[in-house]
């Protein structure tokens, strides 16, 4: 008898129709036994029609409206049914033995919820192998391999299904951008830990669905940075960190010489701000929550990442 896959892995594509087929064909080469499902963001590209036609037969979830990556996982999490779930980007393909590596890891590592996997960019150089989070809060890829991490990258983990619910999910109003960092955080204030598993290769045209500088990015990046601090960070680094960004825009129309770049527009920090003083009471009430969930003090678990 063929024993249920353990894991689920969910694909979230929006007008992915020049890449999402390589990620699914090397979906179809794992070593490992799994179950996949695709959660397609309204994508208008013809994208639907090869989901269809792939022979892998993954199961699709044609969602009405694109909602972000960040969206579209909290949308997939309440239909998986595995022990499992991993996270990958349309635009990245695994190597043959990615999932078998990342469950062995979380088998061997019986405290971990999240195994973070190795992405490699398309020159061959590493873009993430864990998320670490720096000492003004802000979670940034590591390029070295590290056994436990503080977090791990979005575009290809693996998490305990278990646990993700019970810390609250996945954070659906971020749309895209540091719901992985938000997520690693709150898993680590319930007392799990996260781990590294650089043998589990990934190659990731990083990019191919949003456009890094643009600012788009800037604006779900900054956003999302700040309200995943007022959620998850000790109050006065929240406070702190805040007041920092608001003052830096503030001075902005002052200062000659400026970067010119995005998020050195004085507009679109004023928007940011504007949307994260809107978000402000549902980042409060889900403070409160993971308050309640957490085995650890949020000082705690900044003294012992932030600035590592």
């Amino acid at each position: 008898m063929t024993p249920e896959p353990a894991t689920t892995v969910v694909v979230v594509t929006w007008r992915g129709a020049g890449h999402v087929t390589a990620c699914l064909d090397a979906l179809a080469a794992q070593t490992r036994p799994h179950r996949t499902l695709v959660v397609d963001n309204a994508s208008d590209d013809g994208t639907a029609a090869l989901l269809a036609a792939h022979p892998s037969t993954p199961q699709v979830l044609r969602l009405p409206r694109n909602t972000g990556y960040a969206g579209a996982m909290a949308t997939a999490l309440r239909r998986v049914d595995t022990p499992l779930m991993a996270w990958l980007n349309d635009d990245a393909e695994p190597a043959p033995g990615w999932l078998a590596t990342l469950e062995d890891t979380l088998d061997a590592a019986p405290l971990a919820a999240a195994a973070a996997s190795r992405l490699d960019l398309e020159d061959g150089s590493t873009q993430s192998a864990g998320v670490r989070l720096t000492a003004d809060g802000h979670g940034a890829d590591l390029p070295e391999p590290a056994d436990e991490v503080f977090g791990f990258c979005g575009g290809a983990a693996l998490i305990r299904t278990g646990p993700l619910r019970t810390v609250g999910g996945i954070p659906a109003s971020f749309f895209c951008y540091y719901e992985d960092t938000d997520t690693a955080w709150r898993l680590r204030l319930a007392g799990w830990d996260v781990v590294g598993a650089p043998e589990a290769a990934v190659r990731h045209r990083h990019g191919a669905s949003t456009r890094p500088g643009s600012p788009q990015f800037h604006r779900w990046n900054e956003r999302n940075r700040l309200l995943t601090l007022l959620r998850c960070a000790p109050g006065g680094v929240a406070l702190r960190q805040l007041a920092r960004f608001a003052l830096l825009t503030a001075v902005l129309p002052l200062r000659s010489g400026k970067p010119d770049a995005p998020n050195f527009r004085f507009g679109l920090r004023c928007r940011i701000l504007a949307e994260v003083a809107l978000r402000l009471p549902a980042a409060l009430f889900a403070r409160r929550m993971i308050t309640r969930r957490s085995a650890l003090g949020r000082g705690a678990v900044w003294e012992a990442w932030a600035g590592h």
